[in-house]
């Protein structure tokens, strides 16, 4: 009798756990093979917007790929249709960075932007020198109900060396593959910079390099609610690709990268002093284990200091293993690690890859994450202590 009442509670237990997901994108449905990259943000009347790449043909990055997204009006615990953002043909358009823009006098509800990159051929042969990657955006007045038309930036935000594709795009600097960061952008809450949007990027530079040193993050941001844009410093760690950023101090960035270089496996994080042009330091984090794979992270300001949150796939083998991590001290230390997905006993493959993340509450996190072999993106709450 005793087993068998653990044994009810167990399965109780699982199942509350496993209630508190709600799926929001699975793939085979809607017309599109695969969905992947999720991206998370809350609008200023508190809608929360799910984006999605959609992949129509196959898993893979490069073909038929969409925008996709679908919107929550209670939390997470139901989900609209899907709704298509942005559709480059039979082409790509992906790598999604949406944000939200409040400090914008002209539009006091709220503008939400989405940038995003469109490409022509696949990645390796880009990086070769094959093919364009290009930077637009689009914006949204109407709680993304509908879309402005897309404001091509790849002169300001790259540096391509293709004049065929276009005579503006002959930079000497010569990089070829471009993406944005994997989740969402950002907008300064606080200091000097107040309301600059900042954009987390990667790109390669001329032909391919062994370990990947080619690769290399940096940041694009705008002043002026996207008239115009700046390109920061490369970060100083050759190899570094999909990267996220976060505010941590009033002028103060903290970047979380991939390391394509693959030896440490390790999250490479990389700090500024001045809004996020240049910066001080770009080293790996061995509190921050990593499979070679996307990395979250967000900030709140509470008080006069930020809390930072940090969510990757902490395992240096599996993506598997999503931890949160919170850092009162800007990520120098976490007091807060939690284990938000973990795969069962015997499990082979990606059981919980990329992910993303907003506030809902002061003390409530919504989470998206990649789910059992990317067969679904998934959404779920966890309080915060």
């Amino acid at each position: 009798m005793k087993n068998l009442l653990l044994t009810c509670l167990a399965v109780l237990v699982i199942c509350t756990i496993q209630a508190q997901e709600s799926v929001v994108f699975r793939s085979g449905e809607d017309g599109y093979a695969s969905y992947r990259i999720p991206a998370l943000i809350k609008n200023k009347n508190g809608d929360l917007i799910a984006f999605s790449e959609g992949r129509v043909d196959h898993a893979g990055d490069f073909g038929n790929v969409d925008i996709v997204y679908k919107i929550s009006q209670d939390q997470g615990k139901t989900w609209s249709k899907l709704y298509v953002a942005a559709d480059f043909d039979k082409l790509q358009a992906g790598n999604m960075a949406p944000v939200v823009d409040l400090t914008d006098p002209a539009y006091p509800k709220g503008r939400i932007f989405l940038f995003y990159n469109t490409g022509n051929n696949h990645e390796g042969d880009v990086r070769k020198g094959n093919g364009l990657r290009e930077v637009w955006y689009i914006t949204s007045t109407d709680g993304a109900k509908t879309w402005s038309a897309p404001v091509n930036i790849t002169t300001q935000t790259h540096k391509p060396k293709q004049p065929g594709f276009n005579p503006d795009y002959n930079f000497s600097e010569d990089w070829r593959t471009y993406a944005n960061t994997p989740g969402h952008a950002f907008q300064f809450v606080s200091g000097p910079h107040k309301g600059r949007i900042y954009v987390a990027a990667n790109h390669n530079a001329g032909d391919p390099k062994p370990q990947g040193k080619d690769w290399n993050a940096h940041a694009y941001y705008s002043d002026d609610h996207g008239k115009s844009f700046k390109l920061s410093q490369d970060v100083l760690f050759p190899g570094t690709n999909e990267s996220t950023a976060a505010q941590i101090g009033d002028n103060e960035v903290y970047m979380s990268s991939r390391n394509q270089q693959i030896t440490p496996k390790q999250r490479i994080i990389s700090r500024s002093t001045d809004g996020g042009e240049t910066w001080v330091s770009s080293t790996p984090d061995p509190n921050l284990p990593d499979p070679i794979n996307q990395g979250s992270v967000l900030s709140w300001k509470k008080g006069k200091k930020f809390i930072l949150a940090h969510l990757n796939a902490a395992d240096p083998n599996n993506r598997d293993n999503l931890t949160l991590r919170l850092s009162k001290d800007q990520g120098k230390t976490w007091y807060l690690n939690k284990v938000i997905a973990k795969s069962p006993e015997g499990y082979k493959g990606s059981y919980s890859a990329y992910s993303d993340m907003v506030l809902l509450k002061p003390k409530v996190m919504g989470i998206v994450y990649e789910k059992d072999n990317y067969k679904e993106i998934v959404f779920l709450t966890e309080k915060l202590k």
